[in-house]
């Protein structure tokens, strides 16, 4: 019997979805598009074709009968999906107004209630800031740039013979982020740390049922441990700081008394770094292994790309650290992070809900409706970008790539991604060190695909082989 009231929740969106859509075309239009089968719209369809090393036909086919903006039924609710750059940074641009940040059950649970991604109005404000100002160019230039070099060479010491290239980007960054966050070095801890936040990540797109779904069932265990172990540093930290005792990390801003920090609970503290350690790891991990990918298979780029670091190397000494005048230095290198994060799309887009009956493009959004912005489907679209579906960094050259509208890989808006310049940073570093100490080439067959986040299918296997550095005379 428990069976009826779980139907009933799931249909009920559709049911409602259909009512809407049968009484309210007689005084509003609603965008085009087919609700699909009962209860489940076209969800099936969405995750099988981002299953698949190239999911463009899911948006391409709908585009080609109803145009850039137009109606699907995915994850339980009625959505609207644009492909449309113009609606897109209407979307973005209008967050607290006409549109607030909306995401599935599952990512919501997962994530917390006080985590960045779920934070509204003047909170959401505040935090953004936060966020921003311990990653911005001066923060990077001054404190975080040696970090970065130093824990990218203290992994790629390590490297020999065939290695899983995504992996051990994810643990790079993973470090590189607890350690921004909470200036803790690698250890036992963070690297037990990393398992359990991979299994709940593997449960974002799941079905929110534990019942139903054993990977959601493991995100939630792993989601557990994960804040336990993070409220047990931040316990510490807090009597640390009541001692008088302070560090330059997010953490310490945080706690901060003085500077409002110190209003937060511990449980608002621990869902907030939560959610700012999946985002600065999991998708600046999954761009470093794409960009290395596409390089491969680009060998002019790749051979570019290296006479370029190899010049920044002649000046250095060898056990030199990359000063910020190294990273300005980096032309073609920022050209080929501006492609693979065209190509690769690591954030697909982005969920938000109608605050309002929405007009735009002669369509009226529903109250209440979910709308999803595609950014994928801008970056991919042949009249924004020539060849758009071949990796051609000398695109970006000459700032001739494209305008502001059409390339959006961090978003835009009050919720553009605040580590957006660390996650170039991050990335140019990566490449610097591998082209100049490591000549490689792909173990095996391998491939892209998009769901339930962005990766290699097989962790993109390596065969690696260190070079010999000349020695100045």
């Amino acid at each position: 019997m428990f069976l009826y009231p779980l139907l009933i929740s799931l249909s009920l969106p559709f049911l409602i979805y259909l009512l809407l859509r049968a009484t309210s075309t007689r005084r509003r239009r609603l965008p085009p598009g087919n609700p699909g089968l009962p209860f489940i719209g076209e969800t099936l369809q969405l995750i099988s074709a981002y299953k698949t090393e190239n999911p463009e036909p899911f948006i391409d086919d709908r585009v080609s009968k109803y145009g850039a903006v137009f109606t699907t039924h995915v994850f339980g609710e009625p959505t609207v999906f644009s492909a449309d750059p113009e609606t897109n940074r209407f979307i973005l641009q209008n967050e607290g107004r006409l549109f607030e940040s909306s995401y599935p059950g599952s990512i919501s649970n997962l994530l917390g209630r006080h985590s960045l991604l779920l934070m509204r109005g003047n909170l959401h404000k505040r935090m953004h800031s936060l966020t921003m100002s311990f990653a911005n160019s001066a923060i990077i230039r001054d404190h975080l740039l040696l970090d970065i070099d130093r824990l990218v060479r203290l992994n790629m010491d390590s490297w020999t013979g065939r290695v899983l290239l995504m992996d051990e980007a994810k643990k790079i960054t993973f470090q590189l982020t607890v350690k921004q966050l909470m200036s803790l070095d690698p250890c036992e801890w963070t690297e037990n740390l990393m398992k359990e936040y991979m299994l709940v990540i593997e449960g974002f797109f799941s079905i929110p049922f534990p019942f139903f779904s054993t990977t959601y069932r493991r995100a939630i265990q792993a989601r557990s441990k994960v804040a336990e172990a993070l409220s047990l540093v931040v316990g510490e930290r807090r009597r640390e700081s009541e001692r008088g005792e302070r560090k330059k990390d997010m953490l310490a801003a945080l706690l901060d008394e003085e500077g409002g920090g110190g209003r937060f609970s511990d449980e608002e503290i621990v869902d907030f770094m939560l959610a700012l350690l999946v985002a600065g790891y999991d998708t600046t991990s999954t761009i470093m292994t794409l960009a290395v990918k596409y390089l491969t298979e680009t060998p002019l780029a790749l051979s570019q790309l290296k006479e370029e670091h190899d010049e920044i190397s002649a000046r250095n000494c060898e056990k030199e650290p990359l000063q910020w005048e190294d990273y300005k230095s980096m032309p073609f290198t920022q050209c080929v992070v501006n492609e693979t994060l065209r190509v690769a799309n690591i954030i697909s887009g982005v969920f938000r809900r109608a605050m309002t009956d929405v007009n735009i493009k002669g369509y009226t959004i529903p109250k209440g409706w979910k709308v999803f912005a595609s950014l994928r489907a801008v970056h991919m679209d042949h009249h924004h970008f020539k060849d758009a579906r071949t990796f051609n960094p000398w695109r970006w050259q000459n700032n001739s790539g494209s305008s502001v509208n059409v390339f959006t890989p961090f978003g835009g808006g009050p919720r553009r991604c605040p580590g957006a310049e660390l996650a170039r940073v991050e990335l140019s570093v990566f490449l610097h060190r591998l082209v100049t100490e490591f000549s490689w080439e792909a173990a095996e067959q391998d491939k892209v695909i998009f769901f339930p986040t962005t990766r290699m299918q097989k962790r993109y296997p390596v065969n690696v082989h260190r070079l010999k550095r000349l020695v100045k005379m």
